[in-house]
């Protein structure tokens, strides 16, 4: 992430899991990764930046943030050669809801 361009700053809580869920993040939306904007926004895992900036750039009404469940292999931090898994990028939502922000179907489509 810092190579597009985002300054990061790195904690390491003794309860992961636990500090997700009180940031909103249900363990079906879990991954490994956790980021929490100044402005609050969560990101989940492995997403690409081109869909940060996005969100960024315009978040749409109600939304939390994004989450790219697991570690999809292949997905940006997963890469294995040529090898890829398409995955979804998730819209969390305010109310708890969520829905399919992105589908991510090729690895050129992360970039």
């Amino acid at each position: 992430m810092e190579d597009n361009g985002f300054e990061l700053q790195g904690h390491h809580p003794e309860r992961l899991s636990e500090f997700k869920v009180q940031h909103g993040i249900e363990a079906l939306y879990q991954s490994c990764h956790t980021a929490i904007t100044q402005q609050g926004f969560r990101f989940e895992g492995h997403i690409p930046a081109k869909f940060v900036k996005e969100f960024l750039a315009r978040p749409p009404a109600g939304a939390m943030g994004l989450a790219v469940p697991g570690m999809p292999l292949g997905s940006p931090g997963m890469e294995a050669g040529e090898r890829f898994s398409p995955y979804q990028i998730i819209l969390l939502k305010s109310d708890g809801t969520h829905e399919l922000y992105a589908d991510v179907k090729q690895a050129s489509e992360q970039y």
